[in-house]
């Protein structure tokens, strides 16, 4: 039987090293400012868990002052048990607020049986929580996302639309109105389970989109999830690249002028290139 005290000592130097990385990752993209008011979106998962409560171990010794308020969307999912995360918020003393939306029907009814229903779902959620925001006041919207997740988010961008994009630590809403942040970025996923395990948070599943085995996002899992088993640490190199772009070696030519680098002298019109080596002009008289 493992030692309590051994245990103890694990948990206390997981919760600093987390604290280190959600304070760098704050810093590093300046997520969290003086008389920030921020919502953070707690589904009942373990991710949205643990970025609340480190944020809460932050706030008492951050440089700046900020006030957190904790969010949770019920879509109605049958069995959604809803009094657990007014109990648990209640009992820790943290402002919240239950918001209520049966998304869970509208997404039964539109999406057809076997297809990923996560695209609409997150998006109804989505514009309930940035409603929600705007009629509140937050300042900054804080999500449970992680660096597992970000570096899945790349893939799946890679794999299925051509596209380099991954899921920014700080954005700013389509609309403009909200500032998103991602506080968990410098986070691996299994450390956050880790945490989650040792905290005994009171998790809930997702029920609706929870046992949809073949979506494209568990696919890039299996494959990360190999990856890091065979290669220990390629998760974090890859990560790292994320933040270190050099676009003159790319080729998006609206990201990087290609067209007008060259010798100087040398550069060629694109029409000449789209129509052909042009022929030398008539002399005759």
């Amino acid at each position: 039987m493992p030692d309590p005290r051994k245990r103890e000592h694990e948990t206390q130097r997981l919760a600093k090293r987390m604290r280190h990385q959600v304070g760098q990752a704050i810093a590093d993209f300046n997520m969290i400012e003086d008389g920030d008011r921020v919502m953070v979106c707690l589904s009942g998962g373990k991710d949205s868990h643990t970025l609340l409560d480190v944020l809460l171990s932050l706030q008492r010794a951050a440089p700046v002052r900020f006030e957190i308020e904790a969010v949770n969307l019920d879509q109605k999912q049958p069995g959604f048990p809803t009094h657990v995360l007014p109990e648990y918020l209640a009992a820790r003393g943290v402002p919240y607020r239950i918001l209520e939306q049966d998304t869970y029907s509208v997404v039964k009814r539109v999406v057809p049986e076997g297809k990923t229903q996560c695209g609409l779902c997150s998006r109804l959620r989505r514009g309930a929580l940035y409603r929600y925001a705007a009629e509140a006041g937050f300042t900054k919207i804080a999500l449970g996302h992680h660096r597992d997740d970000i570096i899945a988010t790349f893939f799946l961008n890679l794999f299925f639309h051509a596209s380099l994009k991954a899921m920014p630590p700080k954005l700013r809403s389509d609309d403009g109105r909200h500032i998103v942040i991602r506080p968990l970025a410098y986070v691996a996923e299994a450390e956050i389970a880790a945490y989650a395990k040792a905290r005994a948070f009171p998790i809930i599943p997702c029920t609706l989109c929870g046992a949809q085995e073949n979506l494209q996002r568990k696919q890039v899992r299996q494959m990360m999830d190999a990856w890091e088993c065979a290669h220990p640490g390629r998760l974090e190199t890859i990560f790292r690249a994320l933040g270190t772009v050099a676009p003159s070696q790319l080729a998006d030519r609206a990201l990087f002028d290609f067209a007008g680098l060259g010798a100087r002298g040398a550069a060629l019109d694109a029409h000449v290139w789209l129509a052909g080596t042009p022929q030398p002009a008539d002399s005759a008289a």
